[in-house]
């Protein structure tokens, strides 16, 4: 029987990737990796993040500026003897300007290291949005695998009945079955083509909420790769070990740890404000100047002779500030303050996941050992069934509910199989892949 329905999947995925090459799990991730919008917001708030940093060191540098300036007047103006005249004047000149931060209250070194750490956890958010994604994706795959196998069941079901409609009508012109039988048999064959139907829409559901995980932009002929034996076959970790392991390796929790040390990062550059600058300048310029109706020395000579030199330190100390420092310190606290609320909650709910997901596993466990008991069992029994209907020691009804058993057993036994494989990948998920 089995054997059947693993012929059946591979027939059904072959007809469904006639157009195009199936996809295995890896291909999946990756596609779904490099084309999901979080992901690509993701990548631009790192490279933002890098821009910070680049910011951040350049602010050690110092500012150079020049500039010109040209000026024209004319009519009546006031003279050296107190009188006016008539006169028209230009006058021009230019500068060039150099101001170095020497010390700014640590603000530029704070800043560098907080722009640094807020990149690291920009970095740390892109590799969980990847985890999220890639999660998703393997839940996704391997409900389309799930409901595939439901599909060859049920195919399968439908088969029997078939089988055995047909068996019916050779007993009843044997004259060793009453007609109802055959009405019953009728009945049950179209019950599990509609049962089919439905599993058949399943699975097509499954592959195209598959499909739209995966941003692809046409989904025709899309199909996936069934999973190797040994990927079906994976051991359960504790969850202790698994916990352990995603507590200092899981991106999402690395991301909120950084995200408290970015807190505290600015919370010392907001205390900046509390401490002095200093600043070197210096500069050089000139300037010409020319009146009517006066000599004037030439624009060069002028050019030399007023030629001027500057330098200059600057010291701000700060006094009171409206209490906007210390506002900014109380606001920055707050942050690091939920960023910690944040970082407990993350760690809360990660380990909330690890162990729902190995009790989760642990049932699946025992479903399927005991699904695996129930589907030999109601095998035997079904054939044993046929047996009794065969000889008129069961009815109709009898049989059909010992057909529908073994079916109920398979379906369990299924479902069981891929709920341990969901949780097992989960749980490896968090336990191996951090370290890979």
């Amino acid at each position: 029987m089995k054997k059947l329905i693993l012929f059946l999947i591979s027939g059904v995925s072959s007809l469904a990737g006639n157009a195009s090459e199936s996809w295995s799990l890896d291909s999946c991730i990756s596609y779904a990796v490099s084309h999901n919008l979080t992901v690509k917001s993701r990548e631009l708030s790192v490279i933002s993040g890098d821009l910070d940093v680049t910011d951040a060191k350049d602010r050690f540098l110092p500012n150079l500026s020049a500039g010109a300036q040209q000026s024209f007047s004319f009519g009546r103006g006031l003279t050296s003897s107190n009188t006016y005249a008539n006169r028209n004047t230009s006058q021009f000149g230019w500068s060039v300007q150099m101001s170095l931060p020497i010390f700014q209250g640590l603000r530029n070194v704070r800043n560098l290291d907080y722009s640094k750490a807020n990149f690291r956890m920009l970095l740390e958010q892109l590799e969980s949005a990847k985890d999220d994604v890639t999660l998703s994706v393997i839940a996704q795959y391997l409900q389309v695998l799930y409901y595939q196998e439901m599909y060859a069941v049920s195919l399968e079901q439908l088969r029997l009945s078939k089988i055995e409609l047909e068996r019916r009508k050779e007993l009843l012109e044997a004259g060793k079955i009453p007609e109802l039988d055959i009405l019953q048999a009728e009945s049950q064959v179209a019950q599990d083509e509609l049962s089919s139907v439905t599993a058949l829409n399943n699975q097509n559901l499954a592959l195209l909420d598959l499909s739209q995980l995966l941003e692809l932009e046409s989904t025709a002929g899309f199909s996936i790769e069934p999973l190797e034996a040994e990927a079906l076959e994976l051991p359960l970790p504790s969850p202790e070990q698994v916990y352990d392991s995603a507590l200092y390796e899981n991106h999402s929790i690395l991301a909120s740890r950084l995200g408290v040390e970015v807190a505290g990062k600015y919370v010392k550059l907001a205390e900046s404000g509390y401490l002095p600058t200093l600043s070197f300048s210096a500069g050089v310029g000139s300037s010409y100047y020319k009146t009517s109706g006066y000599e004037n020395e030439g624009f060069g000579g002028q050019m030399r002779h007023n030629l001027s030199q500057s330098l200059g330190f600057s010291l701000n100390i700060p006094i009171f500030d409206s209490f906007s420092t210390r506002n900014s310190i109380r606001k920055a606290k707050v942050q690091q303050a939920s960023a910690e609320l944040q970082l407990r909650d993350a760690e809360i709910q990660l380990y909330k996941a690890i162990n729902q997901a190995h009790a989760q596993a642990v049932a699946a466990e025992k479903r399927m050992k005991s699904s695996a008991v129930a589907e030999k069992s109601t095998g035997a029994a079904l054939e044993a069934m046929r047996e009794k209907y065969n000889y008129g020691k069961a009815n109709a009804t009898e049989f059909e509910q010992a057909q529908s058993a073994y079916i109920q057993a398979v379906s369990d036994s299924v479902q069981a199989k891929y709920e341990y494989v969901l949780r097992c990948r989960i749980l490896h998920f968090y336990y191996a892949s951090q370290k890979d």
